[in-house]
């Protein structure tokens, strides 16, 4: 009898082999035939995204990229308040697009409490989209910049404090007063035909 030759291995998909997708997990959300939230963060900006399953692809139906809150007069920036009022945006638009339902696919990214990721549900949440998530994901205080403006505070005056939120400071946005902002924008968002 012969013995077969070659490699008795199989080499995983492209994909999978550069660490961007996990394939088990893909099929388990598109099985439940559900919208699904793609929320993405870069080192920038954060990307939130209403996809829907079809033969042909994902068809987007909501997406918004943290780069859009500066026509609220919001600092883009890569942090909780931005993912927050990201995922609120993205909300409201799929409510437009008559999606009232969704699940959250984070892709491979870590899944910890207090992520980011949660910022952004939180936000589609606010806004009327019902997104599955656990209680105590995210603390309430972090989602408005509070944490933010009581550590600029306590640095206040110090070349750290000019340093840390230059960004802020070029915008002339005082980083202790970012909840007010919050507050401001997230009222602008709920109120604007998107």
């Amino acid at each position: 009898m012969a013995r077969a030759t070659g490699p008795r291995y199989i080499v995983p998909l492209k994909r999978r082999r550069k660490k961007l997708t996990d394939y088990a997990k893909r099929v388990d959300l598109l099985k439940s035939n559900k919208p699904r939230m793609i929320v993405r963060k870069s080192g920038l900006h954060i990307l939130v995204q209403i996809a829907s399953p079809s033969n042909e692809g994902d068809k987007i139906i909501a997406q918004v990229s943290s780069k859009e809150l500066g026509k609220y007069k919001w600092p883009d920036k890569c942090n909780t308040p931005s993912a927050y009022l990201a995922g609120y945006l993205c909300g409201k638009k799929a409510l437009k697009a008559k999606i009232n339902a969704a699940i959250l696919d984070a892709g491979l990214q870590t899944i910890t409490a207090g992520n980011i990721i949660f910022a952004a549900v939180k936000g589609a949440q606010d806004a009327g989209v019902d997104i599955p998530m656990g209680e105590g994901m995210i603390s309430e205080d972090r989602l408005n910049g509070t944490h933010i403006a009581e550590y600029a505070k306590s640095i206040k005056g110090t070349e750290k404090y000019d340093k840390q939120f230059s960004a802020y400071l070029k915008a002339k946005i005082k980083p202790e007063e970012l909840p007010e902002l919050f507050e401001k924008v997230k009222k602008e968002l709920g109120g604007s035909n998107v």
